[in-house]
C-alpha cells in the first residue's frame, strides 16, 4: 500500500504493479465473476459515498488553497449527481454482453486455415488527469 513517505514515482510504480497483477487475474475470470466484481464496485461506491465526498472536500480545500481557478474546482467537485452517475455507469456495464472471446471477421484462407479476430483482454491502462474524480470509473466502464 502506498504511504505518504513514498515519492509519487514510487506510488505510481506500486499502483501499476498491483494493477498488472490484478489484470492477469481478471483476464482469467469468467463473465459471471467480472459482472460480480462490477456489481460489487457499484455497491462499494454507493456504500462509501460519504467517505468519497469527505475525501473530495479535502481535495477541494487543497485546490482552493493552491489558488486553482473556479473551472478547475468545478471539475474536481464530486457531487451526489456524479456519484450516482458512477454507480449507474458501472451497473450498466455489468449488464452488457461480455465481448471477451468473441470472434468476428472470420475468413477462409486459400490454404484452408480459418483466420479471424478474437477479442481478448487489453491489460492495464493508466490515466493521469488533473481533476474530474468521476472520470476514472466512467472511462473504465467504457472499455468493458
Amino acid at each position: 500500500m502506498s504511504t505518504p513517505h513514498q515519492s509519487i514515482d514510487q506510488q505510481i510504480a506500486e499502483i501499476g504493479q498491483k494493477a498488472r497483477a490484478a489484470s492477469r487475474e481478471m483476464a482469467k475470470a469468467g463473465t459471471r465473476q467480472k459482472n460480480e466484481a462490477l456489481t460489487r464496485l457499484a455497491e462499494l461506491i454507493q456504500t462509501h459515498r460519504a467517505e468519497l465526498k469527505s475525501a473530495n472536500q479535502a481535495d477541494l480545500a487543497r485546490a482552493k488553497a493552491a489558488g486553482h481557478d473556479a473551472a478547475f474546482i468545478d471539475r474536481l467537485t464530486l457531487s451526489d449527481k456524479a456519484i450516482d452517475a458512477m454507480v449507474e455507469g458501472v451497473a450498466q456495464v455489468a449488464k452488457l454482453t461480455d465481448p471477451i472471446g468473441e470472434i468476428d471477421a472470420m475468413r477462409q484462407q486459400p490454404s484452408g486455415i480459418s483466420v479471424g479476430k478474437m477479442r481478448v483482454p487489453l491489460g492495464v491502462i493508466g490515466i493521469i488527469y488533473e481533476s474530474r474524480p468521476n472520470v476514472t470509473v466512467d472511462a473504465a466502464s467504457l472499455v468493458y
